[in-house]
């Protein structure tokens, strides 16, 4: 105590065992470095004697390979390692990692006892604690933040953009909305502005103190009593491709799915269902797949997949129909069930659930142990019927509230497996989609590392204002940067009715977005709207139909990177100081810069743009770097083009199947170079091929076609395009 201020400082301590012949004061314990690549490496401490078996984790693609490019040297204090792309130093005593790039900054270390002298205020170092009231142990893993060092990341977060000063706490949770801390889909990974990104491979609980308690030390507090923690070196594309090709890429998704997907809570009828789909074709509303929520059983919310017998003569075929007609069927479902359920006794015959420590259920509900091969089997074989009959894809809502203290089939308790549930999840329903239809296609809320490997994921319940526009955004933005290519939101918020302004600049938004759903409480409809905004809502949803063969090949290299659609500035400008800070704009792939307008009932914006000049992709205007107020066009939201891009176009279509894939319109965006580059990825192939187009004598020609004429190009100066 010193005046009245009592604070707890941290000092050596010589330790008390008893009996001292019996058990070491101080323990030697294990500690290892692998190199997986030139810009990767993992490290892994114990904090005592593990006796479980290790198994082939489900968030590892596969078993992580060695590589021996790096170089080893024996130092006075330690060893140095150095790559091609940096530099890792450990030093014996005190204890340290120093973690370099090839110019030999620093881009971060561990934080030892030694390295707070100089601050009263109490550090925690790297260290772990064992705990006097139960054993058990957990890691707190300290690194240094340097100054200015900004932290993006740790899954779809929808707090301030860049995490420092923050505690991030890795627990899925049923967030009840998008403008509170806790998540859906938390992610254990984070990237830094200083060069770096690290993966912290576990599913226990984590919190990240990423410079909240103090602000020069990144602490992660892991639940686990051992540390598994893989490091990136790189620029934010660099780290992203690494870390996902340890826990995977996520796949294409179908064609079908990148179209519009209407929905509410909830169509309940096979009549509401075929009126839908009239309707969206009468209004001449470009759409590819309607959802039915809740209310497709005979009694809502009641998952027994069955349709309702009362209020749908024939579902299948009303799917088969529909579906000619280029309309694909979503389904809701989630795994718990209620004890009117028709299958709950049988789900608790066949020990098919979640158990507690008693062997009863830990909640009202039975909760679906996807731990259990048996259980996944059983809930496969009832999807199956359904992707069978046709159904498009299976709504994978929920999966965030797997009992914590609830004991698995796998032998571990909800401390590991609440994270993991949505991973298994995912994992479950992905897996017997592709077995009968052959696409990679959920439509999930919540999600784990290892997630992406099971397209798509949406936001979560957004409140249906200005403001929860804007934390979707950072939530989509965040989410993109902890490796995951592909992401949704529900259009105009998912509580209340949607203010028809809200709705009006959100759908622009949206429709920039991979994949695009309106949903939540009624109306949804945009022609139960005025007149005026179903228009508006028409061009925006033209604009995407017009832009598949861009958004198409714009998902093809994301999926082959690990890149996101809706991407951070700073993903594609890392060396432009700006593009750091920005948290509300995004580029839509790598050549088309979206501004939203999140003011109520304020259509111009002020906008930063990357270095480079940009060209407004509805009014044509050129605008260099930095700052600039701009006015939105008919489409209610500033969009600009990369100079120096084509923009492959189509003609319209009212379905994403009567897409002519012929015939490509190249739009270049060029303010003076005489060549622009794009993408081109056909369905029929899937191969992704870059284009350049030159003009001569005042013509554009395409350099190098690589579907020798098959595909008839129109090319276009931006000036010409109406």
């Amino acid at each position: 105590m010193a005046f009245d201020n009592e604070l707890a400082v941290l000092r050596p301590n010589a330790g008390v065992v008893f009996p001292t012949t019996e058990y070491p004061i101080n323990p030697v314990l294990p500690f290892s470095i692998q190199f997986i690549s030139p810009r990767s490496f993992r490290v892994r401490m114990k904090t005592g004697l593990t006796t479980h078996e290790e198994k082939d984790s489900l968030m590892l693609v596969k078993e992580p390979a060695v590589d021996h490019s790096w170089i080893f040297t024996q130092t006075k204090s330690g060893c140095l390692y150095t790559g091609a792309y940096g530099s890792v130093l450990i030093n014996n005593s005190p204890w340290h990692i120093e973690i370099r790039d090839s110019r030999g900054k620093l881009l971060t270390g561990t934080n030892h006892p030694v390295d707070n002298e100089s601050t009263f205020t109490p550090v925690l170092p790297f260290s772990f604690v064992e705990r006097a009231s139960d054993m058990s142990r957990s890691v707190a893993a300290s690194f240094t933040l340097s100054p200015g060092e900004k932290i993006f990341g740790c899954g779809e977060s929808f707090t301030r953009l860049d995490k420092r000063g923050q505690k991030i706490v890795l627990w899925t949770d049923d967030a009840n909305g998008i403008q509170n801390p806790t998540m859906y889909k938390p992610i254990p990974f984070f990237m830094s502005s200083n060069g770096y990104g690290m993966f912290m491979h576990t599913s226990s609980p984590i919190t990240c103190d990423i410079g909240a308690s103090f602000n020069a030390a990144n602490t992660l507090l892991i639940g686990d009593d051992e540390l598994d923690l893989f490091v990136f070196i790189g620029s934010p594309k660099e780290i992203l491709n690494e870390y996902t090709n340890l826990t995977g890429k996520s796949p294409m998704p179908p064609l079908w799915s990148f179209g519009f997907w209407q929905s509410r809570i909830t169509y309940s009828s096979e009549k509401e269902v075929r009126d839908v789909a009239a309707n969206l074709r009468q209004y001449k509303i470009p759409a590819d797949v309607i959802h039915l929520d809740v209310g497709w059983f005979e009694t809502d919310w009641r998952t027994d997949y069955r349709f309702s017998s009362s209020r749908f003569t024939d579902p299948a075929k009303m799917i088969s129909d529909l579906k000619k007609d280029g309309f694909h069927i979503s389904l809701w479902q989630l795994p718990y069930f209620v004890p009117k359920n028709r299958l709950f006794p049988e789900i608790i015959s066949k020990n098919l659930y979640v158990k507690d420590a008693k062997g009863n259920l830990p909640y009202d509900d039975a909760v679906l142990d996807f731990s259990n091969p048996a259980t996944v089997k059983w809930y496969q074989n009832h999807l199956d019927s359904l992707l069978r009959m046709g159904v498009g894809a299976i709504k994978v809502d929920f999966g965030e509230a797997a009992p914590p203290t609830g004991l698995y089939a796998s032998g571990k308790t909800g401390f590991y497996e609440h994270n993991l549930y949505p991973l298994r999840y995912n994992k479950a329903v992905a897996d017997i989609t592709k077995q009968v239809s052959g696409e990679n296609i959920i439509w999930a809320r919540s999600a784990w590392a290892g997630s992406q490997r099971y397209p798509v994921h949406w936001g979560g319940d957004a409140e249906a204002t200005s403001s929860g526009m804007l934390a979707t955004l950072r939530g989509g933005l965040s989410f993109g940067l902890s490796g995951f290519s592909f992401w949704s939101h529900d259009i105009g918020g998912f509580v209340q009715r949607t203010p028809e302004d809200v709705y009006r600049r959100w759908a622009a938004f949206g429709f920039l977005t991979s994949h695009t759903r309106s949903h939540g409480t009624p109306p949804k409809e945009p022609w139960t709207y005025s007149k005026a905004f179903l228009d508006e809502f028409r061009l925006s949803d033209e604009m995407k139909y017009k832009l598949m063969p861009y958004v198409y090949a714009q998902a093809k290299d994301c999926s082959e990177k690990g890149l996101p659609m809706v991407r951070a500035l700073f993903v594609e400008f890392p060396d432009d100081p700006g593009s750091w800070l920005v948290e509300d704009e995004y580029l839509f792939g790598a050549d088309i810069l979206v501004a939203p307008l999140f003011r109520d009932s304020t259509y111009e914006r002020d906008v930063y743009l990357p270095k480079g000049k940009w060209i407004d992709y509805q009014s044509g205007e050129v605008y260099d770097n930095g700052w600039h107020p701009i006015r939105a066009g008919k489409i209610p939201a500033v969009i600009l083009v990369r100079d120096g891009a084509a923009i492959p176009h189509a003609n319209l279509a009212q379905s994403t199947k009567d897409i002519d894939w012929d015939n490509i319109r190249l739009v270049v965006y060029s303010t003076g170079n005489s060549s622009a580059k794009t993408g081109i990825c056909l369905p029929s192939d899937n191969t992704l091929h870059e284009i350049t187009v030159t003009a001569r004598n005042g013509k554009y020609t395409v350099d190098n076609d690589p579907y020798n004429g098959k595909i008839k190009w129109m090319i276009q100066s931006y000036k010409e395009k109406k």
